[in-house]
């Protein structure tokens, strides 16, 4: 069985809104990738605060060198990512989110189990409490003595994790990173994220719409040091510098805390009552600043775009307290990150690297698009 995904490029992914294939800012020699069309273009449907538009995208996957997957795209032809049709034997993997709770992680594991069941292979979940890796290290050492055949893991420190990873690859663990990555992931047989530099600036292109008279905005993010949320805020601080009606009041760190966030949040309306914009780089973050924003009573002035869509975060956006939301496909990470861990397993074909698109939701497409996130497989 093969998984057709799209190959298209972010190029300037400050693209319109709404459908943002995955791409890297960086090229990996090592993924399987094609050319889309003989044109070399595909059409990504797209929708902004001010309506509707589309953008022809030119593809580039032959020289980018990532297998990516794309949302609302179309092309005559696309490569491949071969996909096991059933696996050798009932294989033990474990599954270790980045926190428990977040409903990125909780629709990547019925991701996972839904091809765990397709494929004949027992999977079991673990998380910390928080996105801590003193937290999640305990976890990983635990799940290791239990020697499984695969981890599928979110490692929530780029360097925290490399060491321990890395020896359980040694011991015969085949490793597939999900979602996070770390400084070097050589010891992985396969990664599979989404394109985060691309979902920042397209974060900014939604405030740019908002806000078309510029002004001060802000990143509220976890922490620093996770690859996922530092490239987000790369990507969204290089698209402000490029547009010089904004200017960038920084980036507040919140510990993957709500509360903190809308302290952080809130502290940052008292210092900059003019700020027109907040970027909240994960689902926590979002929900935090929409509440500081609320509570301030300047829903009409600050606009928010969140990254990812939990059930909160599209209340949120439906009640208009957050205008944009910029959704993963977490299920999908999950689908290709199992089928990875399979075929390494079975000695099958294996990507190394895999990026997945995202969808900028609005009011508008909510409700049909399907990629609001799930509370519960």
């Amino acid at each position: 069985m093969k998984r057709s995904v799209l190959a298209t490029t972010a190029g300037g992914a400050v693209l319109a809104m709404l459908a943002v294939a995955g791409c890297s800012s960086s090229k990996p020699a090592d993924a399987v990738s094609s050319a889309t069309s003989a044109a070399g273009s595909v059409v990504s449907s797209a929708t902004s605060a001010a309506g509707s538009v589309v953008s022809s995208i030119t593809d580039s996957s032959s020289s980018s060198g990532m297998a990516t997957s794309g949302s609302a795209s179309s092309g005559s032809s696309s490569p491949s990512i071969v996909a096991p049709t059933k696996a050798s034997k009932n294989y033990k993997i474990a599954f270790i989110q980045g926190v428990q709770g977040d409903e990125f992680y909780i629709t990547m594991q019925c991701g996972i189990e839904a091809e765990a069941k397709r494929l004949g292979v027992t999977v079991t979940t673990q998380g910390p409490k928080q996105f801590d890796p003193t937290l999640q290290r305990p976890i990983l050492d635990s799940v290791v003595q239990t020697k499984p055949d695969a981890i599928l893991i979110a490692p929530t420190d780029v360097q925290a994790l490399q060491q321990p990873l890395a020896d359980a690859a040694k011991s015969g663990i085949k490793i597939v990173l999900v979602d996070t990555t770390t400084q070097d992931p050589s010891f992985a047989v396969s990664q599979v994220s989404s394109d985060n530099v691309g979902g920042g600036a397209a974060a900014f292109k939604a405030i740019q719409e908002l806000s078309p008279n510029g002004g001060k905005v802000m990143v509220e993010s976890v922490n620093p040091g996770i690859s996922t949320t530092d490239q987000r805020n790369e990507g969204f601080q290089n698209a402000v510098k490029a547009d010089s009606k904004f200017t960038s009041v920084g980036v507040q760190y919140s510990k993957d805390d709500p509360a903190t966030a809308t302290q952080q949040v809130a502290a940052q309306l008292q210092k900059d009552p003019d700020l027109v914009g907040v970027f909240g780089a994960n689902l926590f973050a979002a929900e935090g600043a929409a509440t500081a924003v609320r509570q301030s009573g300047k829903t009409n002035q600050v606009k928010i775009v969140g990254f990812d869509a939990g059930p909160g975060q599209v209340k949120d956006l439906k009640g208009g307290i957050v205008q944009a939301l910029v959704a993963q496909q977490p299920g999908q990470i999950g689908t290709y990150g199992l089928d990875q861990a399979v075929a390494a397993l079975d000695g099958g074909q294996v990507t190394p690297k895999i990026q997945t698109g995202f969808t900028i939701l609005t009011k508008d497409n909510v409700d049909s698009s399907g990629a609001a996130y799930k509370a519960s497989c």
